[in-house]
């Protein structure tokens, strides 16, 4: 199984959107680095590449998409299958890297040149779709009301990113001062260790030339 693994950062960028290529039934795999109780919304379109027209059409029809998302203690948040479009949505429940998991549901043994996929990835951090919610609103007051509510959610996003950094910088600071501080005390021991060891050599040898009358 191949891994395609991003490291997606998201201090001042809350929407992270690209592509990359990868072959049928192959899992590529991003890594994003989430607050807790942060919403994360995922938006994928696949797109299959043509040998006659030597380039990807718009659309992939009978493929589909396997997406797993999964923390490092293994917890399975989403583990759905789609269609070549579609929006998929989690909550992290705990701090750190979370791993989003993409896998075509081809059923083709081997991928050939003509298997060859693009897929188009729009990441969302701490916010809901706003377009959608405009759409829906009927009147201008509250189209206004949605678009102060979707602010208030980025003031938010950036304030839970600002502090959960902030965390991160203090639990370094304590390993740092604990690694500085027991690496003092090691050089503290070895010294005693070094002096111990001289001085019962030294009684070692005196008591040696006296037992033998050399003193």
């Amino acid at each position: 199984m191949h891994k395609l693994t991003f490291l997606l950062s998201f201090c001042f960028s809350l929407s992270t959107a690209f592509y990359f290529h990868a072959g049928e039934r192959e899992e590529k795999c991003i890594i994003e680095d989430i607050p807790s109780d942060t919403l994360i919304t995922g938006s994928f379109k696949i797109q299959q590449w043509d040998l006659g027209r030597h380039d990807f059409l718009e659309s992939a029809p009978g493929l589909g998409m396997f997406v797993t998302i999964t923390t490092y203690s293994d917890e399975v948040l989403l583990s759905k299958l789609y269609g070549p479009q579609g929006t998929f949505y989690f909550t992290s429940h705990s701090p750190g890297e979370h791993i989003i998991c993409l896998q075509s549901n081809s059923t083709r043994l081997v991928s050939f040149g003509g298997s060859k996929l693009r897929i188009h990835l729009d990441i969302r951090v701490g916010e809901h779709d706003l377009d959608a919610a405009i759409t829906q609103a009927k009147d201008k007051v509250n189209e206004v009301s949605f678009k102060l509510e979707h602010l208030i959610e980025q003031i938010e996003q950036i304030v839970k990113e600002q502090n959960y950094q902030r965390d991160r910088e203090e639990k370094f600071r304590m390993t740092s001062e604990d690694t500085n501080s027991n690496v003092l005390w090691w050089a503290f021991t070895q010294t005693l260790i070094f002096i111990s060891v001289g001085i019962f050599q030294m009684k070692s040898l005196k008591d040696f030339f006296i037992a033998k009358k050399l003193v």
